[in-house]
């Protein structure tokens, strides 16, 4: 059976779509969903609580298989501390996981003309981690809470820039 490759953006698509998102909880959601590579459950979930800025991480509690984790907030996060912070203050996102997905959906196709799911957050954050900030795929599958190398494999893409970007030993 064929698998179809799911859909990334890039981090410059991601800006587009959190400038053009005025809701200060959804934008935290979709920059957790990239950054954290967060499910949206898992997103739903978080609770100010769970959030430990000044020790540089998040715990995930009972997320999929009812595994907890522990997440070291990602710098592109810490960028933006502040808003970070007040964002982080008002949580939980106080929201559906469908009607955050919804309103995922509808800005990905306003603001880029593609028809996204939250999922493809996780999948762009986890590309991007290995291909721009050069995370051994080891560290990516304990981020993203997989069991199995396999799995943490279909949520990576390389795309023809990366592979024109590799120095070629001679």
């Amino acid at each position: 059976m064929k698998r179809k490759i799911p859909e990334v953006i890039t981090e410059e698509e991601l800006i587009k779509i959190l400038k053009a998102t005025t809701n200060k909880k959804k934008r935290l959601a979709y920059m957790l969903g990239f950054y954290q590579c967060m499910r949206v459950s898992e997103v739903i979930k978080l609770t100010k609580e769970d959030c430990f800025l000044t020790e540089n991480y998040i715990r995930i509690k009972q997320g999929k298989g009812n595994k907890d984790r522990d997440l070291v907030v990602i710098k592109p996060l810490l960028l933006k501390e502040n808003e970070i912070k007040l964002a982080v203050k008002s949580l939980p996102i106080g929201t559906t996981d469908r009607a955050l997905q919804y309103s995922f959906k509808r800005i990905a196709k306003k603001v880029l003309g593609k028809d996204l799911h939250f999922h493809t957050l996780r999948h762009s954050g986890a590309t991007w981690l290995l291909n721009k900030k050069r995370w051994d795929i080891r560290h990516v599958q304990k981020f993203l809470g997989h069991s199995k190398i396999q799995t943490t494999e279909i949520y990576t893409h390389v795309g023809g820039g990366d592979l024109i970007n590799l120095e070629w030993g001679g």
